[in-house]
């Protein structure tokens, strides 16, 4: 299994990105496809989570009503959609994947978000 993180960059506080996760080397139909991030000297932490098949989702509450999760099941993609960005956002943030609610057991490389004040 492979998740190929992309999409980051630098933005001004108030603007958008939409990262990317391209995901390949099985059927996802049963996985959970998640978002983390990591900040410097801060631990990993959740972002959002979408069901592959359903496309239940599930987000942090500090990006609740920013941040929108979604699939391309045609392109075994999902995007974090990114709005009204604050510079608190700024971190490396992950994709990853898990059978069903266990733990996740595959992760991309990260990408760099820098939200600038």
């Amino acid at each position: 299994v492979q998740l190929q993180a992309s999409g980051g960059g630098l933005v001004q506080a108030g603007g958008s990105l939409r990262l990317s996760c391209a995901a390949s080397g099985r059927a996802f139909s049963n996985y959970r496809m998640g978002w983390f991030r990591q900040a410097p000297e801060k631990e990993r932490e959740f972002v959002a989570y979408i069901m592959w098949s359903s496309g239940f989702t599930s987000y942090a509450d500090s990006v609740k009503g920013r941040f929108t999760i979604s699939r391309d099941t045609s392109k075994n993609t999902v995007y974090l959609q990114m709005n009204s960005l604050k510079p608190e956002d700024t971190a490396v943030y992950y994709c990853a994947a898990s059978y069903l609610y266990k733990v996740y057991e595959y992760w991309g490389q990260g990408t760099l978000v820098t939200v600038s004040s």
